[in-house]
């Protein structure tokens, strides 16, 4: 299990085991790779956040309850309340970890300093371009993905692997070729082979709603004489299917990895295609953010060779009293926050009296003035928030704590140092507020946009680095897509804010025929040949 309890705070990341959890109250997940998401099943019952995709990827194949996950853009700056009172807050950024589908690197900034998650990551030198890491923050802990740390292991980039793999394959041009894969990740090495040979792409059903998803070029199919490049999973790739593969038609098997695997065939080739960082690539990361001090994310790793490139170290700074009284707390008791949204949002069941109108004509107005008078008695919440016909989170918390929202914020939500937007998350931390219609899919508007899948259909309203690697296969039993369908944002929102409700609108994923379409291919490879 690759997670951690981040020291001094409320934080965990990857890490699920409530029994162990003890004072954690806030839950990350980066990725989907089963050995980041060991202990989390369909009975979890905390808020968890993490990218669109991962939250749309946790909710079809592990059924984790949707009304339990929170998905943050990423690239965007979010606050989290630290406590239940609002006094302590932190900031969220997450940024892109180059590993996978859905993960993400945590960027957290608050009373602890600045705290850099990398989770499973491949640099690139573009990462230190990102505005969260350009304002010469200085990273006090850096949770680095120690998967390939050692010095003996020299491995090329993914494109010169790339490169070994489609020479590999010109040397065989005759034969059908299985590529051994995870149940996430390299999905655009996929996409590169079938239009650098053009071929169609052999996928299981559940692998194709994943590349769709992503807004992959259409060169898959799941007919199984359709191309010569099947991708299987990568325990099928041995001596026994070698032997019956090649009773039918010549066959190779490629496994990209990095992982040291003994080829029992003559015909498995393991190519180093690997998806996380290289030690070379891990010496320039860490001299480029000069980090107090390093931790590694993998148990069992090696993990040095850094210390030039460390900052003097600092103390620790003093939990706040607030933040020590709801790490202290009991996770399972009810927060005063949470009560209070549960209430605002409970719908009022109405009963059905069989009156003749003409005799409760008369007594309708009195009964509801007198209905209304004792409520306002009996009611602990101020008159004015049960008269709210609808509650946005952010002004309620304004009304009950006028103090944490002073004039100079102007009634907007703040902006971080690097002058992007903040989305405010007001759910306190044990427990759920969900800011959405619980069947609504994860894909925000922004992010169906990034990755190609266009305007919906309906109104707005790991794998080959470490020991423990193995993806659990059970765990990817998929299902329908769960019924989605518009919903009504907050009223009064101001103009400029609209766009940042439209990221928790979520839009249901159009999902393509399982077939395949001889023009769009032609079409998809004619355009990647002329980029070459």
């Amino acid at each position: 299990m690759n997670g951690v309890l981040i020291p001094h705070t409320p934080i965990a990341v990857d890490f699920w085991s409530l029994r162990r959890a003890g004072t954690a109250r806030l839950f990350f997940l980066s990725h989907m790779h089963s050995d980041h998401t060991v202990g989390l099943s369909s009975t979890w019952a905390r808020p968890l956040y993490c990218s669109p995709i991962t939250a749309h990827l946790l909710h079809r194949h592990l059924q984790v309850s949707k009304q339990w996950i929170q998905p943050l853009e990423i690239g965007e700056s979010h606050v989290l309340p630290l406590d239940e009172i609002g006094r302590e807050t932190m900031t969220v950024t997450l940024l892109d970890a180059n590993h996978c589908p859905g993960s993400v690197m945590f960027l957290f900034e608050g009373y602890f300093g600045t705290i850099l998650y990398t989770g499973d990551f491949r640099y690139t030198p573009s990462m230190l371009k990102e505005p969260a890491l350009t304002l010469g923050k200085q990273i006090h802990t850096l949770y680095l993905d120690n998967t390939n740390c050692n010095p003996a292991l020299v491995l090329p980039s993914r494109q010169e692997a790339a490169h070994q793999i489609v020479q590999l394959i010109r040397k065989h041009p005759q034969h059908n070729i299985k590529i051994g894969l995870y149940n996430l990740g390299k999905e655009s090495l996929l996409e590169q082979l079938a239009l650098e040979f053009q071929t169609w792409v052999v996928l299981s059903p559940r692998r194709l709603e994943l590349v769709q998803l992503l807004g992959l070029a259409d060169v898959f199919t799941v007919e199984e004489k359709a191309g010569r490049i099947h991708a299987v999973g990568h325990m099928e790739i041995c001596h026994s299917n070698m032997l019956r593969w090649n009773q039918t038609h010549p066959t190779i098997a490629i496994l990209p990895t990095s992982r040291k695997i003994h080829s029992s065939h003559p015909d498995i080739h393991v190519i180093p295609y690997s998806d996380h960082s290289s030690y070379s690539e891990l010496c320039a990361f860490v001299a480029a953010l000069k980090p107090c001090q390093v931790v590694p994310i993998v148990s069992r790793q090696p993990c040095g060779g850094f210390q030039d490139s460390l900052s003097p170290r600092i103390s620790m700074p003093l939990i706040p009293d607030s933040v020590q009284q709801y790490m202290s707390s009991s996770s399972r008791k009810p927060s005063f926050l949470w009560l209070l949204e549960r209430r605002l949002k409970r719908p009022r069941t109405q009963g059905v009296v069989f009156e003749s109108p003409e005799e409760s004509a008369d007594q309708s107005q009195a009964d509801r003035d007198s209905k209304k008078t004792q409520k306002e008695k009996l009611s602990p919440w101020p008159a004015y928030l049960e008269k709210q016909p609808s509650h946005h989170p952010l002004r309620t918390k304004k009304q009950l704590f006028p103090d944490l929202y002073s004039k100079e914020w102007n009634e907007a939500v703040p902006f971080c140092e690097s002058q992007k937007r903040v989305t405010m998350l007001t759910a306190p931390l044990g427990f759920s507020v969900p800011l959405r219609s619980t069947d609504e899919e994860f894909i925000s508007l922004k992010t169906r946009e990034e990755i190609g899948l266009g305007s919906p259909l309906v109104p707005l309203g790991d794998d080959d680095g470490g020991p423990e690697a193995t993806e659990n296969q059970s765990a990817w039993m998929g299902h329908g897509s769960p019924p989605s369908h518009s919903s009504k944002g907050t009223p009064h929102l101001a103009s400029e804010f609209r766009g940042l409700a439209l990221k928790y609108l979520l839009t249901p994923v159009n999902l393509f025929q399982a077939g395949y379409s001889s023009r769009s291919f032609d079409q998809q490879v004619e355009k990647y040949h002329k980029l070459c």
